[in-house]
């Protein structure tokens, strides 16, 4: 167990379950339970899944821009039924970011946004390089960044250099938090590409096997450039006990046992095994006071308040890699974390529920309240979602807000739907107020009943499956 800050702090508690994997433009696996531990406990209220090398050749990817892509599907298909929504994602070519909360925790993840960064050829390629996403967690600034940074075992400062860059040049558009290490919590991870220097291919393959793994660490690279970059030393990471994740014949725990070819066609050496998959945090540090602030307005102009009055205590609960997953050379790193924090805030800004019984036999009504001054819009919606639902557009219906005048604080608003819109076969639904300029549902109502309409009957229609549930 590692520890992010050693101070006590609120009573709530989120739990976070991350994964990073390479997957070596491979096709996913039937079944991700194993991945992403299904069933531990205390449950976990959000997943954050970061991959590498997913396949990008211009048909894939292109097709990939018009649906989700294989991966992104098989990870909403099985969170979904388990109340898991797609908070957002981004894509950069082969590099994948994807984030899903509890559907309880929705209206209170905001300001979402995403950026890349390309370090391939000069900058200019995207194979190589940062996706981010960056949003509030009840009032907390976090980003999590996914890396895939230069291979081969002689570009270590390569690869510093490239996180560096990635942390100093990624922007966002927030006046409080541009950059990435503006945010109290940052978790970078991914494919960083570190290798474990010196040591032969023999000495790392027999201690693996003879589970003296702390003899690699002093070699590892990422562990030794720590020692001399100030940034790195920011970032923590829990001990390496799990095996090195790369590189492995695929379909077995056998490690590599290929025989490249050199480009003058003479055999070459096969990779020694690394830790190439991490995932470091860093939680932001106190600024020191200035020399020319005197003391008294030191204790009133810290700019550390914030942080004193809402702690967050970021706890690692494991780190380690699933042996079990073949598809790739590369095994899948997870980490699961801790967030106790005192939130902001604990109200949605949006209150929405719907008014009265609901069937396809009639028009029904919805009724909104905005709790709290935000920037609406009158491009914001309200969608209709079944139980279950698996993203933000994954609707029945919706409704635009009010389309003149934008509704005043307090104010309850109601809005028709039309029948003809309404799910014939009814079945558990649940409203959500979407914001456009915050990029997040802000208000979610308790799940209801739609009522099988008088025509569903009288043509027998019979439900379809729909996430596990019937639909």
């Amino acid at each position: 167990m590692s520890t992010g800050r050693i101070r006590s702090v609120g009573k709530d508690k989120c739990r976070l379950h991350m994964v990073t994997w390479n997957v070596a433009t491979a096709e996913p696996p039937e079944d991700v339970a194993s991945l992403l531990q299904l069933d531990v406990q205390p449950p976990t209220d959000l997943y954050v899944i970061g991959l590498q090398e997913v396949n990008a050749t211009p048909v894939r990817f292109i097709s990939d821009l018009l649906v989700e892509d294989s991966w992104s599907h098989v990870f909403m298909d099985t969170l979904a039924p388990r109340g898991f929504v797609k908070v957002t994602s981004v894509r950069m070519q082969g590099l994948l970011l994807l984030v899903f909360a509890k559907q309880a925790h929705l209206p209170f993840i905001r300001n979402i946004q995403t950026t890349y960064t390309r370090t391939g050829i000069f900058g200019y390629w995207g194979n190589k390089g940062g996706v981010s996403m960056r949003f509030s967690f009840y009032g907390h600034m976090v980003c999590f960044l996914n890396c895939h940074l230069a291979a081969h075992m002689n570009y270590a400062l390569q690869r510093v250099d490239e996180i560096e860059y990635i942390l100093e040049n990624q922007e966002f558009d927030m006046s409080d938090t541009p950059y990435v290490r503006d945010h109290k919590v940052v978790f970078c991870f991914g494919d960083l590409n570190f290798r474990i220097s010196d040591h032969g291919l023999h000495f790392i393959r027999s201690s693996i096997n003879g589970e003296r793994l702390h003899l690699l660490w002093n070699k590892d690279q990422l562990i030794m450039m720590k020692k001399n970059e100030p940034f790195l030393q920011e970032f923590e990471e829990g001990p390496l006990n799990f095996k090195p994740t790369y590189k492995f014949d695929r379909n077995s725990d056998t490690y590599d046992t290929s025989t490249p070819k050199t480009w003058l066609r003479f055999n070459g050496k096969k990779r020694k095994p690394a830790w190439t998959d991490r995932i470091l945090w860093r939680i932001k540090p106190k600024t020191p006071p200035s020399e020319d602030v005197d003391d008294d307005e030191k204790a009133s102009t810290s700019a550390d308040e914030e942080m004193d009055e809402y702690p967050l205590l970021v706890t690692q609960d494991k780190y380690t890699s699933d042996m079990s997953y073949g598809v790739s050379d590369h095994k899948p790193v997870i980490a699961t974390f801790s967030l106790e924090l005192r939130k902001h805030f604990d109200t949605p800004l949006v209150h929405v529920s719907p008014l009265g019984v609901w069937s396809a036999d009639q028009d029904a009504l919805i009724t909104y309240t905005v709790l709290e001054d935000f920037e609406s819009s009158t491009w914001d919606w309200i969608g209709l979602y079944k139980v279950g639902f698996k993203s933000a557009s994954d609707y029945e219906t919706f409704v635009w807000v009010r389309e003149v005048d934008l509704p005043e604080t307090n104010e309850v608003i109601q809005i028709s739907v039309d029948k003809d819109e309404i799910p014939l076969l009814g079945g558990q639904y649940v409203l959500g107020y979407y914001s456009t300029n915050l990029q997040s549902i802000i208000g979610l109502s308790a799940d209801f009943q739609i009522l099988e309409s008088k025509r569903a009957v009288m043509e027998g229609l019979v439900p379809e499956n729909s996430n596990g549930l019937d639909k």
